[in-house]
């Protein structure tokens, strides 16, 4: 079975974790706060560079965290960044390889999918919600996020973040344009420039299946699971739970 996520990571994934800080600024609290009193352990899926597992940990301090991330370029900063921090390096198991491949707890307190269930086809989310709907302890959740576009449109090239470390400044565009009834593909560029001069530009690509909230309460739906909106809507974080209550 392929890896949920591409391996063009390997390649950009020095510049992919530091221009995520800025966005889990805005994203880590609205995350806290839906992790709020939830169950270990946790599985965080797609864990990246690991800004997620920190929220994770700094919330739930008592549970165990299996962080799960297929790329071996974003899996060595998150290796790294759990062996620098004493209070992550005893509670946090880092996993390579995709969820669906992952050696996981028999029960499931609580599962977080942020900025990544669009790294799955259909039959990989039926997967998903059925280890969900039998792994999940009671009051457990799961906790993830939706990204625009919901519908298969093209999304102009546009330049989603800028930042400067010593002496060189990096930006990231993306653009993405339709490539089947439910899924674009997102093209990627990252450019550094030293001293005002181009220095480095890598490009990638990876295809994208989209979901929309119908179709994500219609598929939990049919395993029993329910989910509710959290937060603010432009964040488009949804909880999951065995049942309304």
């Amino acid at each position: 079975m392929k890896p949920h996520v591409s391996d063009e990571y390997e390649r950009s994934a020095e510049f992919v974790d530091i221009m995520l800080a800025a966005p889990w600024t805005a994203l880590a609290p609205t995350l806290a706060e839906a992790l709020r009193g939830a169950p270990g352990p946790v599985v965080d899926v797609g864990a990246g560079g690991g800004h997620g597992t920190r929220v994770i940990a700094r919330t739930l301090p008592g549970a165990e965290i299996h962080a799960v991330e297929p790329s071996p370029g974003l899996r060595a900063v998150l290796l790294a960044r759990v062996n620098d921090d004493p209070g992550l390096r005893d509670r946090v198991t880092v996993l390579p390889g995709g969820l669906l491949q992952a050696t996981l707890p028999p029960r499931l307190g609580t599962l977080v999918a942020m900025n990544v269930i669009g790294h799955f086809g259909p039959g990989d989310r039926r997967t998903i919600w059925r280890l969900l709907a039998e792994r999940l302890l009671p009051g457990g959740r799961a906790v993830l996020n939706l990204q625009p576009p919901a519908e298969p449109v093209a999304v102009p090239q546009t330049r989603f973040s800028e930042l400067r470390i010593g002496r060189r400044r990096y930006e990231g565009w993306g653009r993405a344009e339709p490539s089947g009834p439910d899924q674009i593909t997102w093209h990627m560029t990252y450019r550094a420039f030293q001293d005002g001069e181009p220095a480095e530009e890598v490009e990638v690509e990876y295809a994208w299946w989209l979901l929309a909230p119908d179709r994500l309460k219609a598929e939990l739906a049919g395993h029993g699971l329910h989910a509710t909106p959290t937060g603010p809507a432009e964040l488009g974080l949804w909880c999951i739970t065995g049942s309304p209550g």
